[in-house]
C-alpha cells in the first residue's frame, strides 16, 4: 500500500504525540492492543501510527485496515464532523476504517474481534 506521510514540518510533532499516546493508552486501547497482538488473521498491527496528518489507533498496513477506539467525546457534534473528515481522507488513501466504542471493546470484546476477523475473510 502506498502511504502518504505527514508534511515534514508536522511529522516530528505527530511522532511525539504518537509516542505519548502509546505510553498513555486508554484501558480500551490497551485491551484491544493485547487482543490484536495475538489475533491470528495473518497480518501485523501497529498502534498510534501516523498517516498523513493523523494518528490512527491501530493499522494493518498490509491489509489497509484502520481500527479506531472511540471514547465518549466522539459523540459530540464537532468531533463527529472531524471524524468524518478524517475517515474520508483515510479512505481516499485506500484504507478501510472500523470504529468501536470503549464500551464495545471493554464489554463485548469477542464481538469486536469477530468483526475484525470478518474483514479478513
Amino acid at each position: 500500500m502506498d502511504f502518504h506521510w505527514s508534511s515534514p514540518d508536522r511529522y516530528e510533532i505527530l511522532k511525539d504525540f504518537a509516542r505519548a499516546n502509546r505510553k498513555n493508552q486508554t484501558l480500551a486501547e490497551s485491551v484491544l492492543w493485547e487482543a490484536l497482538r495475538t489475533l491470528d488473521v495473518g497480518t501485523r498491527f501497529n498502534r498510534q501510527f501516523i498517516i498523513g496528518d493523523y494518528i490512527v489507533d491501530f493499522v494493518s498496513q498490509r491489509e489497509g485496515l484502520i481500527i479506531e477506539v472511540d471514547g465518549g467525546y466522539h459523540a459530540e457534534r464537532q468531533q463527529q464532523e472531524n471524524d468524518a473528515m478524517r475517515e474520508q481522507f483515510l479512505e481516499q488513501m485506500g484504507f478501510h476504517v472500523m470504529r468501536f466504542t470503549n464500551e464495545e471493546v471493554l464489554y463485548d470484546l469477542d464481538n469486536v474481534l469477530q468483526q475484525i476477523e470478518n474483514y479478513f475473510q
